[in-house]
């Protein structure tokens, strides 16, 4: 290998380490009662936040609106994510995560498991990685008293 062929390699491994401590400062923001004032922080100006059924946000103005009607709605959340797949291309990457966390909801004071897959397209600006789109894609969404596999449908998302 040569020298500049490490040095790509070894940039790379830097920049997945750096999306990987991005989506936990996001995971942060989440827990930190989907804090309005550093969410706008880690995205780009035009950055999109989109979960089908959920919101779509795009903006600092719409981001932080959309996570004000989270903070409203969610008493409690615990965001865990693993198994990230990052693919680093130059100063754009992707990367796919799973998601499960335990959230406790105002309404009812309804507690739930969901878990979710992530699709994440982010970009390297003046050297600091930041989401151009966050897509979460819900997988499951189960009472906490029944599990998963119950039949119940729980609608926790409108108001």
């Amino acid at each position: 290998m040569t020298t500049a062929e490490l040095e790509k390699h070894i940039t790379v491994l830097q920049d997945v380490e750096a999306i990987k401590k991005l989506k936990a400062e996001y995971c942060d923001i989440c827990d930190d009662k989907h804090n309005q004032d550093r969410i706008v922080t880690i995205f780009v100006e035009d950055g999109i936040w989109e979960g089908p059924g959920i919101g779509k946000a795009q903006g600092p103005a719409e981001l932080r609106k959309l996570f004000k009607s989270f903070e409203d709605r969610i008493l409690f959340s615990q965001h865990n994510v693993f198994n990230p797949r990052i693919e680093v291309n130059g100063n754009e990457a992707h990367g796919s995560w799973y998601f499960l966390g335990p959230f406790t909801f105002y309404k009812d004071t309804q507690q739930m498991w969901i878990a979710a897959r992530y699709e994440d397209d982010y970009i390297k600006i003046n050297g600091q990685w930041k989401f151009k789109h966050l897509r979460a894609y819900g997988r499951m969404a189960a009472p906490y008293e029944v599990g998963w596999a119950s039949k119940t449908k729980v609608d926790v998302f409108s108001n």
